[in-house]
């Protein structure tokens, strides 16, 4: 029997899963204690249940910490199998060394999860793949050009090119190219410190045409809308972006309502701080919902790990 659960964090995400998947969301509750910590509790019985737990590990730590301990709560009431649903894993940008005496932030994280009971993991488009291998259980890593492909084709856009706003993306703005039968180019940045670009180029041709980014994070929003603003210099027609994880912190709003963007189209892995105009939703929940069907069913996913 299925039970799905939600941390605060995920509450408005994890309804919408549980109502594609046709049941209740589950009843539990987080008690809070004056001096700041926190209790999570089941309010319904839970024993010999699978139970699957969605909560995204955006800061602050509370959020990573009530997963861990609903994990926990799931294992000391006997849930039969326990499997966290989280949609933006947070801390995924520091899965290597990149310079020294640093922590490797996604790897602990993995290990504190596995510590805690948890024996599968279901998230979407990972800062990096690697990340996978931090675990130690099964990971279904899906893909959200599952949600946006179909968007893409029904905006039936001729001159259509893909583009990454940096180098590391590059891998990504290929397979959505070669999904959609299209070329793609590429924005080269220079950073004088994190989250502030010093230069930026553009690699190929995009005049006349209608260009789509496409990234997995959007956080400050500093690289992206220097990306719309340059591809708009070299004579594209619009420029769009598609992104999975709207982290939105600093100044993004006032940025992208401010930037060259005809729409950036991005998921509710995170949810929205605030409106703006110019960002279109589009919601995981059905995607989750059939991940949970399928592992539910020992059914194949496969296709949904394709872009």
């Amino acid at each position: 029997m299925v039970s799905i659960f939600s941390g605060r964090q995920s509450r408005y995400l994890a309804e919408k899963i549980a109502n594609s998947f046709d049941i209740p969301l589950g009843k539990s509750i987080v008690t809070e204690f004056s001096d700041g910590e926190f209790q999570t509790s089941y309010e319904e019985n839970i024993r010999g249940r699978d139970v699957f737990i969605v909560q995204s590990t955006t800061p602050p730590a509370d959020n990573f910490m009530e997963l861990l301990m609903m994990i926990d709560a799931a294992k000391r009431a006997s849930a039969r199998k326990i499997n966290a649903v989280i949609p933006y894993f947070g801390y995924g940008r520091q899965d290597r060394k990149d310079k020294p005496r640093v922590s490797i932030a996604s790897k602990m994280n993995a290990n504190l999860l596995i510590a805690a009971g948890v024996q599968r993991v279901i998230t979407i488009d990972l800062h990096a793949d690697q990340i996978q291998g931090f675990f130690d259980v099964p990971v279904d890593h899906v893909f959200a050009s599952n949600i946006f492909i179909p968007y893409l084709k029904k905006l039936n856009m001729p001159e259509l090119i893909m583009a990454s706003p940096d180098t590391g993306g590059t891998r990504r703005a290929a397979t959505y190219a070669k999904a959609l039968n299209t070329g793609f180019v590429i924005c080269y940045k220079q950073r004088s410190k994190p989250n502030v670009v010093e230069q930026m180029q553009l690699i190929g041709d995009v005049e006349g045409k209608d260009v789509v980014l496409v990234d997995d994070i959007i956080d400050t929003a500093g690289t992206i809308t220097k990306a719309a603003d340059l591809i708009m210099e070299k004579g594209a027609n619009s420029v769009r972006a598609f992104c999975t994880h709207p982290i939105f912190s600093g100044s993004a709003y006032e940025r992208i309502s401010k930037s060259a963007f005809t729409e950036v189209v991005v998921t509710d892995t995170i949810p929205l701080k605030q409106d703006c105009d110019k960002i279109t939703v589009l919601s995981t929940a059905d995607l989750f919902s059939e991940v949970i069907k399928r592992v539910q069913n020992y059914e194949s996913i496969s296709s949904l790990f394709k872009i």
